[in-house]
């Protein structure tokens, strides 16, 4: 059962993205790309938990986990404290 949640919250972080990246695209507001940015990367902190707990239960990830979701707040951050709207 946590394979599947694992899974769903990837896809979730991926959709989201994909449709923030997307409104971006048709109306050039900033904040849509930041936030698109800040879950692309959330994805791939996702999919590093996948690959953390069910591919390579042996190796340690979390330190990549922990960057990766500091790296995406971070980024968010900055385009919520540098947005000129």
């Amino acid at each position: 059962m946590p394979e599947l949640i694992y899974l769903l919250c990837a896809l979730t972080s991926v959709v989201c993205a994909g449709l923030l990246l997307r409104s971006y695209h048709q109306t050039g507001f900033a904040l849509l790309l930041w936030s698109g940015l800040c879950f692309s990367l959330l994805g791939l902190n996702n999919l590093a938990l996948v690959l953390d707990k069910l591919v390579f239960p042996e190796i340690d990830l979390s330190i990549l986990r922990l960057l990766l979701a500091l790296a995406a707040l971070l980024l968010l951050l900055f385009g919520l404290i540098w947005q000129d709207d």
